[in-house]
């Protein structure tokens, strides 16, 4: 079987309490989630053993986590390697609850890392996403297995989870713009946030 690049998504749920915890500390911006899970079929239709992913998990752990170089993007490349220019975050530290496997991200001063904790601050739904090497195996009905070549690379941060229905959001903020007013609805501010983060660490900014 072709060894390739693989990549998953999830959606990163964190509660306000974990975002409240972290702006009162003081130090490090650090926010707590579900990286992955073990043993569910996923919106790309992949199911991850646990064996392997534990056996990951451990191996990202001893050689990344340890030597705090557990970088990752916002928005991942299709690429086998972290970019540093546009790196957003650590992992700090990785654990197991049942199949779902917990990460600890310490979210970097960093243009994207500014960006990524302004989205969090803002309440806007992230997805954390795995990138890794190895093959696939069909099991048919559109499920593929993620075969014991598997290699985990890093997790990013991206717009699109694949766990469907994954995006909740509250009543009346689908729309950019409310008819009959002035003002525009919070899914249309995130746009001008966006740039004007872009504009303070950059010194690049976008004229609307």
């Amino acid at each position: 079987m072709e060894r390739k690049l693989i990549v998953d998504c999830i959606t990163f749920d964190i509660s306000k309490d974990v975002i409240n915890e972290a702006m009162s500390k003081g130090g490090p911006f650090i926010v707590k989630g579900i990286l992955q899970r073990a043993g569910a079929k996923n919106q790309n239709g992949r199911i991850y053993p646990k064996e392997i992913l534990e056996r990951e998990s451990n191996k990202y752990n001893e050689n990344f986590i340890k030597e705090r170089r557990a970088l990752g993007e916002l928005d991942h490349p299709d690429s086998s390697v972290v970019n540093l220019k546009n790196v957003s975050h650590n992992v700090t530290k990785v654990m197991w609850d049942g199949d779902d496997l917990i990460g600890e991200v310490e979210v970097l001063p960093t243009p994207s890392g500014n960006i990524l904790k302004e989205l969090f601050l803002n309440n806007i739904t992230v997805g954390i996403s795995s990138r890794g090497m190895g093959s696939v195996k069909p099991l048919g009905e559109g499920t593929m297995e993620v075969q014991d070549d598997f290699e985990l690379l890093c997790w990013d941060f991206v717009s699109t989870p694949s766990t469907q229905g994954a995006f909740m959001r509250p009543t009346g903020l689908s729309e950019s713009y409310v008819p009959g007013t002035r003002s525009f609805g919070k899914y249309t501010k995130v746009n001008g946030l966006i740039s004007e983060i872009i504009c303070s660490q950059t010194g690049i900014c976008c004229i609307r």
